[in-house]
Order: structure tokens, then C-alpha cells, then sequence
């Protein structure tokens, strides 16, 4: 049986990137129609701001994955619009944005790194807390949100 082999390479990208907001907005829709008939603000957002630092995973030139790196305060850094495209699931690129996303927030001095997910998305609970990261109650902006679960993780 003959292996295809996928070149996955991670860059820094600004967040009016054509590929960032493609990949923020691809995102937006499945959330929305995983969430049908319970919309909360973090999905009606790209979350696209200048302070937002991105990283695009692209296999073989294609752009196929995001994430994005915020600053809530000195030493504390969030996890934003973290995504993969579903045809390139199941192959290592999340990994390689989460180590990657974190290590650029030890490099710009996070202690923390912190993310929200939804209680709608199974694949990804289970991915960020195999990685290590702890559930914490809401932080801002996302206390009272009835759909919104918060992790965080010590680098």
C-alpha cells in the first residue's frame, strides 16, 4: 500500500490575510450550523483584530488550517478562531498549530494560554484536554455564555 505524503508548513499571517479570513469565515458557518437556533456572539465574529496574532498551516501551498494568538493581559495569551479545514482533519495539522501557537506564546512571555470552545464540539474537547489544557470557569467575554466552555493550559 502506497503512503501519500502531505508537506504541512506553519507561517505567521496577518489577520486581513486572504487566507485568515477564508479559513475565519469557513470556520463561522460550521460553527453556525453546528449551533442551529442557538447563536451567541462569538459566532456572528470573525474575530479578525489587528492585536490578533495568526499562524496558517498550508499543505502543499494550500492554506488548510488557522489559528490565532491574542493577549488578554501580561502573561496570559488566548487561543482564537483555531480551525482546520474538515477534508484535512485526522492528519496532524491541529498539533502542529496548537505547538505552534503555543510556542509563540512563550516566545511573546505568556505563562498561560487560555481558549473558549463550545459544548456543541465534541473532537475538539477531547483534543485540547489530551493536550493539557484544564477546564476554568468563563472569563471575560464569555461569562453567561450558556454554550461556551474555557480551558486553560501552564507553558
Amino acid at each position: 500500500m502506497k503512503r501519500n505524503t502531505l508537506f504541512v508548513e506553519v507561517s505567521a499571517a496577518r489577520p486581513y490575510d486572504p487566507a485568515v479570513i477564508a479559513l475565519c469565515a469557513e470556520q463561522r458557518a460550521e460553527l453556525a450550523g453546528a449551533s442551529a437556533g442557538h447563536r451567541d456572539a462569538a459566532v456572528d465574529s470573525l474575530g479578525l483584530r489587528p492585536d490578533v496574532s495568526f499562524l496558517v498551516a498550508r499543505a502543499d501551498t494550500e492554506p488548510v488550517g488557522c489559528a490565532g494568538l491574542q493577549f488578554l493581559e501580561p502573561g496570559v495569551g488566548e487561543i482564537k478562531r483555531m480551525y482546520v479545514r474538515p477534508a484535512h482533519r485526522g492528519q496532524g495539522i491541529s498539533r502542529l498549530l496548537l505547538d505552534a501557537i503555543e510556542r509563540l506564546a512563550r516566545d511573546r512571555g505568556a505563562l498561560t494560554v487560555r481558549l473558549e470552545t463550545g459544548d456543541l464540539q465534541p473532537e475538539a474537547l477531547g483534543f485540547y484536554q489530551f493536550s493539557g489544557y484544564v477546564r476554568i470557569p468563563h472569563y471575560r467575554p464569555y461569562v453567561g455564555s450558556a454554550l461556551s466552555l474555557c480551558f486553560e493550559k501552564r507553558l
